[in-house]
């Protein structure tokens, strides 16, 4: 029973790892938001369309480490089609777990996320089952129609090796409806420029880009699993981390498929903000 404590407590009370932004835009690593840090990111895909117009979807997200083994994210979206309209779409709330304490060869992050979107939601944070380029042809009016309410299920695999991180996500989509289960996935590997930093204090120093590529995809559902009548993409990642803790981010994607877009291009910019769980005790604690 003690050595079951000790365990639990080892898992639970894991001390927090500096925390770094991901390159990826589909893809998550190990990395969470460190304790009391609030993370304020705008991200931006345009995607090429066919049989309809093309579109601008971006998204809003506010990210915060609440432990060391918890981080918790809320997510606006929104989209812009061109000879259509603007809408808001919907919300996401999203929570990443660390199950094991200290870095290894091998590191789990256990990912839940619940999202309430309407069928024109297209950020496309992820591929899942039998998702295609059709599906977001349909006008804003009869797409935000629909809804979409689901858990979606994620287990992280992460490594770091030389400078190299290599991911790969393994994901299941549940919609609160008689739906059955999607599935999906996708890996990245990334890599800064430069390993050691530069005596001097730079913008353009090396060691402050990262460069990458990740492919994701849709893996059907339970009925149909497997590769048919799948969308999947490949796409390369920079990243240029600003002095200020601010960092943009850039990928321009490509479908590898008649099922995907042509083409996807994504950005984002990010800023961190530390101390903010410290300043919010102390302002609540104040008026004690």
């Amino acid at each position: 029973m003690k050595r079951l404590i000790w365990l639990l407590a080892g898992i639970f009370l894991a001390p927090p790892l500096a925390a770094q932004e991901r390159p990826y835009f589909v893809t998550y690593d190990h990395f969470l938001e460190e304790p009391g840090n609030l993370e304020v990111a705008v991200n931006s895909t345009f995607g090429a369309q066919r049989a309809g117009g093309n579109f601008n979807a971006y998204w809003t997200e506010l990210e915060y480490g609440v432990t060391g083994w918890w981080t918790t994210e809320f997510y606006l979206d929104g989209q812009t089609t061109l000879g259509d309209s603007t809408i808001f779409t919907g919300y996401r709330w999203e929570n990443r777990f660390r199950p094991l304490r200290r870095e290894h060869w091998i590191n789990p992050i256990l990912y839940v996320e619940f999202e309430n979107v309407n069928g024109a939601d297209k950020i496309m944070k992820e591929v899942a089952g039998h998702d295609v380029q059709a599906d977001h042809a349909e006008p804003n009016a009869q797409a935000r129609a629909e809804r979409d309410r689901e858990f979606e299920l994620k287990l992280i695999l992460s490594s770091n090796f030389r400078g190299w991180n290599f991911s790969e996500n393994l994901l299941a989509a549940k919609n609160i409806t008689n739906a059955p289960w999607e599935f999906g996935y996708s890996w990245g590997i990334s890599r800064p420029l430069a390993l050691k930093a530069s005596p001097r204090r730079c913008a353009l120093c090396r060691e402050n880009f990262t460069a990458g590529l990740e492919m994701y995809g849709g893996l059907g559902d339970r009925y149909r699993f497997g590769l048919q009548d799948t969308s999947h993409y490949l796409a390369p990642v920079l990243v240029w981390n600003l002095p200020g803790e601010t960092t943009l981010r850039i990928s321009p994607g490509f479908g590898l498929n008649g099922n995907s877009h042509a083409f996807l291009l994504r950005w984002g910019v990010s800023h961190e903000v530390s101390g903010v769980g410290r300043a919010v005790s102390r302002l609540f604690g104040a008026k004690r």
